[in-house]
């Protein structure tokens, strides 16, 4: 019993070595069927999926009753239902509603326990962490005290007990999920046991209407934008890596758009024309050809070994030799790809200002303003539009960058986002995950990669809709202003 993934069409020339016993229908035609089908039970049968030639099975079709139970770990499971016994007893049918009410019961055990590990374990393992900094604090500057000492033991044994409580209270929640079970029949007849502290969710594919498929498929696309990554990436959602690229995205045009502006409007207003500016002008240009990945190796080497090992000796000596800014993080990642596209920023700003008439800033200064003044009141809204296709071309360039970030910050799987509930609350120094880098690992990273396909696809079609969703925010930024500016006579 499987879902059918996929059909492939195989020459008999290919199947001769295998020795099979090839139908008449089959030999004629010169081609045989393969059929790609996933059988799930990872932990049974060692392997998702299994590969047949179509004359050799002997029944098609959609059994009633069988059920895919999605759990939290061994991928997904196939089976026929038989009994669920649950903390009261052994419940009899209707199972699925059983069933559903103990889901709804698990879900909220499992949210009571997120909630008690953010709110509680964190911020003890918090405080514990800022003590332990503290004494080595004042280690490092020769201030350790008696009094302290004895301040931080008790504090310390304080901490510890609290968070012994709250591991404690923890497993007397985790408890009742462990001795309910869901017992199953697979394609070969064994039963199975499953616990329900392992199962997410369960449904019933073949006896759908299309109205329950298609409300199935609607809270699964949910569920991928909105969960976190399981199984090493290659099952749950993509939240992390959603949020983490366009926050990136974001602390990279709050840094880029400033200093590319202020290049163009120098080397437009300031500068005087000549060699030198010419030749700073040639060196935009070719930066905006320079491959990727060599802006990575400069952030690596500058940014992150140079700048950030010095931060760490000025102001977190008491956290080494565990690093803070000296090891790849959002920051890094932000200013390197500040570092890729200010090239596109600086020409598309300055496009911008050359198609102002001169005659706008001579009667601007004839008017008594200052060069500054027609600058930053005249000029600059004028050109505001030129200006926002850059941000719109810097948006392009580098919400799909991947190799760069490999380097500087990207990584498999973060522990927790850039942004939480913990002072400062944005965590510029935290390693993030990017959705460009989500493809490339679950596309060619996994052991699992039949399984990982269509998550690949929906990860693809999602960064696509991620960079369009941005660039059209930028876009109707930029038309807003067009259309403001157009009584000055400029587009």
């Amino acid at each position: 019993v499987g879902q059918l993934y996929a059909r492939e069409s195989v020459p008999v020339s290919h199947l001769k070595e295998m020795n099979l016993p090839l139908p008449e229908k089959v030999q004629a035609a010169g081609l045989a069927t393969r059929l790609n089908i996933k059988v799930a039970n990872r932990d049974l049968y060692g392997s998702d999926f299994i590969a047949l030639l179509e004359f050799e099975t002997e029944f098609k079709g959609a059994p009633q009753g069988w059920a895919v139970i999605e759990r939290s770990r061994g991928g997904q499971l196939f089976g026929k239902p038989l009994r669920f016994d649950s903390t009261t007893g052994e419940l009899d049918l209707p199972l699925e509603r059983h069933l559903r009410q103990a889901l709804l019961e698990a879900e909220t055990i499992r949210d009571q326990v997120d909630t008690m590990v953010e709110q509680q374990v964190r911020v003890i393992s918090s405080q514990l962490e800022k003590l332990r900094l503290e004494k080595r604090r004042k280690q490092l500057n020769n201030q350790l005290s008696d009094e302290f000492l004895q301040h931080y033991v008790l504090s310390k044994s304080r901490l510890e007990k609290e968070l012994a409580l709250v591991q404690t209270e923890l497993d007397t929640l985790r408890a009742p999920l462990e001795k309910q079970f869901l017992y199953l029949v697979d394609m070969q007849g064994e039963t199975v046991s499953v616990p329900l502290s392992e199962i997410l969710d369960f449904w019933y594919p073949n006896d759908m209407n299309f109205a329950q498929k298609l409300a199935e498929w609607g809270k699964q696309a949910w569920r991928f934008l909105s969960e976190s990554p399981r199984e090493s990436n290659s099952e749950g959602g993509v939240f992390p890596a959603i949020f983490g690229t366009v926050f990136l995205v974001i602390i990279m045009s709050i840094i880029v758009m400033p200093l590319g502006v202020i290049a163009a409007i120098y080397l437009h207003e300031y500068a005087q024309e000549g060699a030198f500016t010419r030749m700073i002008r040639v060196a935009v240009i070719n930066l905006a050809g320079v491959p990727s990945i060599v802006y990575g190796v400069f952030g690596l080497g500058f940014f992150v070994y140079t700048i950030g090992a010095s931060v760490d000796n000025l102001f977190y000596a008491e956290r080494l030799p565990t690093p803070t800014f000296g090891t790849p993080g959002l920051l890094w990642s932000a200013l390197t790809l500040a570092v890729l596209t200010l090239p596109v920023v600086i020409v598309a700003t300055e496009e911008g200002l050359s198609r102002i008439p001169i005659s706008v800033r001579h009667g601007s200064l004839a008017l008594g303003a200052t060069q500054f003044e027609t600058i930053w009141r005249i000029v600059l809204p004028m050109a505001s539009p030129a200006i926002i296709t850059g941000l719109i071309l810097a948006i392009a360039r580098a919400a799909g960058e991947v190799a760069p970030l490999m380097l500087v910050g990207a990584v498999k799987l973060a522990s927790s986002l850039p942004v939480d509930g913990e002072f400062p609350f944005i965590h510029l120094e935290r390693k993030f995950m990017h959705l460009g880098f989500h493809i490339y690992d679950i596309g060619f990273q996994t052991n699992n990669i039949e399984a990982a396909r269509p998550l690949v696809y929906a990860t693809s079609f999602l960064l696509v809709t991620v960079i369009v969703a941005l660039n059209l925010t930028a876009i109707s930024i930029r038309n807003n202003l067009r259309e403001k500016y157009r009584t000055l006579g400029q587009d």
